[in-house]
This record gives structure tokens, sequence and C-alpha cells, in this order.
């Protein structure tokens, strides 16, 4: 049995490093193409949030209903079936956390390039292996990395809105609610603009790959879930209204380092650069926490499926060694073959229906009565789940609709994992008796 040395702390910090990361200190470069209203950008970080909280209140009852590490890979077999759960974690282990991996090393080397001129890629791959060795090594330093960068990381967030606050009004857009901000809320680029804003999101249920580590889990993981998500939407509210407030509009537009152009009308070109600085080493924390979190879907696989053994190796701190380093390798391929957008889209849409078949099992969860003494309770159920629920499907229906090839092959690659689940599982799966 795991020694349980996660605690609280360590765990909400780990949302919030998932979840303050890529997303935030690039999406509104996107989003500013096609909505020019400063209230409706605001108001698109505001429902990204309250939606994440719906989650998070969700997940915190699967969540301890089922305290084992490995996230939807966990909670899907049990809800459903074992091939539903490995397709979940299968797109985790190939492509879920390395894809994002690579996106936030990319996104530092970015930053980094503005004042080293460092190529990205040469940085965002020192970056990735330096952390995998950190992770794959020792629990210990590794939960101290994580707790010490991200309490950096929201520190110097907090600073960076109050001088963009008191800086002056030097953007172009208004924030006024009046009727261009309804009509931007039925347009297809106001749902797409959520894709971004969902994908920055990413991450409030990152305590639940880990879960299986966190001390009291019953009490700690609904706590580090709900905290984490509500901390990171009012960062998320405040640095985007910053950013807006601080740059015209016409600067931000198309720009991946949004923070970077913000911190150049707050502190000048000079103070511009220390930002850059300043906002590569926050992104580290992002790396570091999807590092962390993801082996232990690979890991948690490894050990129920005879197939994927090797990925259940530790070493004698319990640290999944073999999956670290396997995410590690995808992740230098997505360095150099992936891009933002495609992360988004590709990844966004995957994800996004993974998050939707958990949240309906808490249906599923109730209706079996499959929930276990001290478990978490969602508040206001039904309702919590369905206002989830519509909201993702309506995610899903303008991301299909939107982006087609990139659904269809999120589709595929969703199917892909399931081809490999019977596969291997013929003659090969060890007793399941944790997965059913």
């Amino acid at each position: 049995m795991n020694k349980k040395t996660i605690g609280f702390y360590t765990a909400t910090s780990v949302v919030i490093a998932n979840m303050v990361g890529t997303g935030v200190f690039t999406s509104l470069g996107y989003q500013v193409l096609d909505i020019k209203n400063g209230s409706s950008i605001v108001l698109l970080w505001i429902i990204g949030g309250i939606v994440s909280l719906l989650g998070a209140l969700c997940y915190a009852e699967i969540g301890t209903t089922f305290p084992r590490s490995g996230g939807e890979y966990n909670y899907l077999s049990k809800i459903y079936h074992p091939a539903v759960g490995f397709m979940s974690g299968f797109v985790s282990s190939t492509v879920a956390f390395s894809a994002p991996v690579a996106a936030a090393a990319l996104a530092l080397g970015t930053y980094f390039n503005n004042v080293f001129a460092v190529d990205p890629k040469i940085t965002a791959c020192i970056v990735v292996i330096a952390l995998s060795f950190v992770h794959a090594f020792t629990l210990n330093w590794g939960s101290k990395i994580q707790t010490s960068f991200t309490i950096i990381k929201v520190l110097l967030i907090i600073v960076f809105i109050v001088f963009g606050l008191f800086s002056g009004h030097t953007g172009d857009v208004s924030f006024a609610l009046n009727s261009s901000t309804l009509g931007d809320v039925t347009t297809a680029a106001f749902a797409i603009a959520l894709f971004y804003v969902s994908y920055s999101y990413s991450g409030w249920n990152a305590a639940s790959y880990i879960a299986g580590e966190i001390e009291n889990p019953q009490r700690n993981l609904p706590k580090s879930l709900l905290y984490g998500t509500a901390i990171v939407t009012v960062l998320y509210v405040l640095l985007n209204y910053v950013f807006l407030y601080t740059a015209p509009i016409g600067e931000l537009a198309g720009k991946a380092d949004v923070g970077a152009v913000s911190a150049n009308f707050i502190f000048g070109v000079t103070g511009g650069k220390i930002i850059s600085i300043v906002i590569s080493i926050l992104l580290v924390s992002s790396v570091s926490s999807m590092v962390m979190a993801g082996p232990r879907v690979s890991q948690t696989m490894g050990n129920d499926l005879k197939f994927l053994s090797f990925l259940g190796k530790t070493t004698k701190n319990n640290t999944p060694l073999n999956a670290t380093f396997f995410q590690c390798i995808i992740s230098l391929f997505f360095i150099f073959t992936a891009t933002f957008s495609q992360v988004i889209t590709y990844i966004g849409f995957t994800l996004l229906m993974f998050t939707f078949l958990t949240v309906f099992g808490l249906f599923v969860i109730r209706t079996r009565k499959m929930s276990v003494e001290g478990a978490f309770k969602t508040p206001l159920y039904p309702l919590t789940p369905i206002l989830f629920l519509i909201f993702n499907t309506w995610l899903l229906y303008f991301g299909f609709t939107q982006k087609p090839v990139e659904s269809l092959i999120g589709l595929g690659t969703v199917l892909l994992g399931l081809v490999v689940y019977f596969i291997g599982r013929k003659g090969n799966q060890k007793d399941n008796k944790t997965l059913i």
C-alpha cells in the first residue's frame, strides 16, 4: 500500500499549478481576434470559473467514493466498465498530459526567448527533462518544489494584477455591459473562445489523479479541488481584466505572449522583459504539476493490466519511474511537432468527453447507491451536475461543428484506445478485481 505523503497544501498547489499555466498567458490573444467587447471577454472567464467549480463539486463526491490515484481512468472503470476507463487512461497517458506539458514548456520557452534569445524548443526540452528526473525519483522533493513554485506563482500574479490596476487605463476596450455583450454570447465565436477558456481552466480536477497518495482523501481531496478552483477563478478574471485594461486590443490580437505585451505597458520595455522571466518561472510550476500528476494515471493502468505492467514500476520512494519517463518522451515529441492551437482543439474536445462521462457518472453512483461512508456529497444535487453537463454539451456541439477535423481525430484517438484495450486484454489481463 502506498504511503500517503501528499498533504492538503501540496494537493491544492497541484490544482492551482495545473490550472494556471499556458492558457491564461496565451488564450486572450486568440479570443480578441473575434470578440472586441471587454465585458464579453471577462464574462467568458467568469463562466469558465463557475463551470469549473460545478465540476469540482461533482468530482469531490466521485473522488471520495473511489479514493484511488488515476482520475477518470479509475472513476470510469468502476462506474461503467474497465474498457471505458482504459480509453480515458489511454488518452491521458499518450496525449492528454504530454501535449499540454509540451505546450506549457514551449510557452515558457517563448517568454524566456523574449529576454535571452534562446530557441524556445531547447528551453522547453531542458525543463521537461529536468522536472521528469525530479518527480521520477523523489516524491518529497517533488512536493516541495511543486508547493514552493505555486506559492511564488500566486504571489507574482497578485503583484502583476495590483500594478496593472494602478498603472492607468491604456487599453482601448469597453467593459460596459450592453446589448453587444448579450449578442456575443449567442455567437459561434463566443463558443470557440470558451474552448480556449475551458482549456485554461483544465486542471481543476488535478488532485483526483493523485488521490491515492493524499493524506485523509475524504477530507483533503474535496477541499483541494474547491479551494484551488476558487482561487484560480478569481486570479483569472482579474488577470484578464488587467490585460485588457492596460494594452490596446490591436497589440494583443493573435499574440501568444499577452502577458509580455501587457507588461510592456505597465512596466516599460525593461520591466516587460523582467516580467517575461517571471512568467517563465511561473510556467515551471505548470509543467511540474503535469509531470507530477500525469504519470499516476499510467502507473495505475500498469498496476491493473499485465500488458502495461512496465508502467507500474516504481522507485523505493513509490514514485512512478517508467510512467514519468514514458510521458517525458511523448512530451518531447510534441515539443517538436505540435502547436498551441492544435493542443486546444484536439485535446480539449477529447477531454471534455471524459469529464462529461465522469460527471454523468454521479447519477449512476447515486442510483446504484455506490457511495461510501464519509464521502463528500455534491451540494444542490442534481442541479449541479445537470448545469455542468448542459454547458459541456454546448461546448462539444460547437467544437464538433466548428472544428470537425480536430474533433474527429480526437474521437479516433479514443477508439484507438478501445482497440488497444481489447488486443492487450486478451489473455494478458491481470486479476482485475480493483477494476470492477
